[in-house]
């Protein structure tokens, strides 16, 4: 790739997956390639391609039916996930295999101790979040949780409240959506422990009525509530356009607003996808962002902290500035290696505590518990079930 562009024929022919982590009223992600080097390329199997330069300035953009054009920088299009019910579900990023074009040096992200714990800069005056707001900086590290057994059923309240008798030393849950109760089971159980809830409406096309159910749940304890996100890799998944998720993040913070709600109302991406679709960064109050180190095959546990604040540092910048969480990053603890990347309960230890060291804040780390409800596909190294950041949940 250093001479020129990668072919989308030569692109498919790698065909590596993108996996999504499985959340509920999605698809499988599909193919995507990611190379992390000063320039990255990306392919899917739908959906247009959008070329940009080294510095991830966008250049032209090509669809499936047109050849793609040349042009002297690196070729990049943002992947394309798509999601098997049910499952909830967490953003990765595959890199291609070696033999997929010539190997680039391996990107080098900065050291974690190359610059303090990171702490995203005050809101842009583009979209600057409610002065009301708690906001997710103030909480510290955030986690996921996803209320679900194996078997895929919902669990009770009792459940929840079980499972949550384990998360400790967090100041903020987030949840992907509205199903199976979880918003007033959810928030019974974190409010309990001193949490706070970053809530979820997750199909954007029913925004009214799970923006009502977060309202009920809520009985107008609005501080309980840090954040509510509309949508979670839409735009990732070629499901929607960004003006399809603006006017439903626009439509769920009008009908929050009127219920008294006046903290952040963001939609949740991919970094790939923010940075090369900038019209993201002006959807919600923040920039909120998935990204996971385990899918780049040169980085090895320890590095995730330092890569995921690459990261950070190149959404914030694509974004003007403006403030970014990522609410999505984790390792697996068992599973197939991927390259330097490679699953174990020590190397989930130590890339925790990389992430931990490189955010003192704006950080879900992926997941509270393992899943086993989630299916692995060709791209997922076996590992779905392995996420869980404190082993297997307590409710079963």
């Amino acid at each position: 790739m250093k001479a020129g562009l990668f072919t989308l024929a030569a692109l498919s022919a790698v065909a590596v997956a993108q996996p999504a982590h499985n959340h509920r009223h999605r698809h499988a992600k599909k193919d995507v390639a990611y190379v992390t080097d000063v320039e990255y390329v990306t392919a899917t199997a739908q959906g247009p391609v959008v070329y940009v330069d080294a510095n991830g300035n966008p250049i032209s953009t090509s669809y499936p039916a047109e050849a793609a054009p040349t042009v002297a920088a690196a070729a990049y299009s943002a992947p394309a996930p798509v999601a098997p019910a049910p499952s909830p579900e967490t953003s990765a990023y595959v890199a291609p295999s070696s033999a997929a074009a010539p190997p680039p040096p391996a990107y080098t992200a900065p050291a974690a101790s190359s610059a303090p714990a990171y702490s995203a800069p005050a809101s842009s005056s583009s979209a600057a979040p409610p002065a009301t707001s708690s906001e997710a900086s103030s909480t510290g590290h955030g986690i996921t949780y996803s209320p679900y057994k194996g078997d895929g059923n919902c669990k009770s309240a009792d459940e929840v409240t079980k499972d949550f008798g384990g998360i400790n030393g967090y100041g903020i849950v987030r949840i992907y959506g509205t199903d199976c109760n979880q918003v007033p089971n959810v928030l019974s159980a974190a409010t309990a422990k001193g949490m706070k809830v970053f809530a979820g409406i997750y199909n954007i096309n029913n925004v009214a009525a799970e923006a009502q159910l977060i309202i009920d749940a809520a009985k107008s304890n609005w501080g309980a509530i840090d954040t509510v996100s509309v949508g979670n890799e839409g735009v990732n998944s070629g499901q929607y356009t960004v003006d399809q998720v603006a006017g439903a993040v626009s439509s769920a913070k009008s009908i929050l607003s009127g219920a008294g709600y006046s903290g952040p109302v963001v939609t949740v991406d991919t970094f790939v996808a923010i940075i090369a679709n900038p019209g993201l960064c002006n959807v919600g109050d923040y920039v909120a962002a998935n990204c996971h180190a385990f899918f780049d095959s040169s980085k090895t546990a320890d590095e995730a902290g330092a890569f995921v604040l690459s990261q950070v540092q190149r959404v914030s910048a694509a974004c003007g500035g403006k403030k970014t969480v990522i609410t999505e990053s984790g390792w697996p603890s068992a599973g197939s290696a991927n390259g330097a990347a490679i699953p174990s309960p020590g190397n989930q230890q130590a890339a925790v505590s990389s992430i931990k060291s490189a955010f003192s804040s704006n950080i879900f780390l992926f997941t509270a518990y393992n899943d086993y409800w989630k299916k692995d596909n060709a791209g997922t190294f076996g590992a779905e079930h392995h996420y869980g950041i404190l082993g297997d949940c307590p409710s079963g």
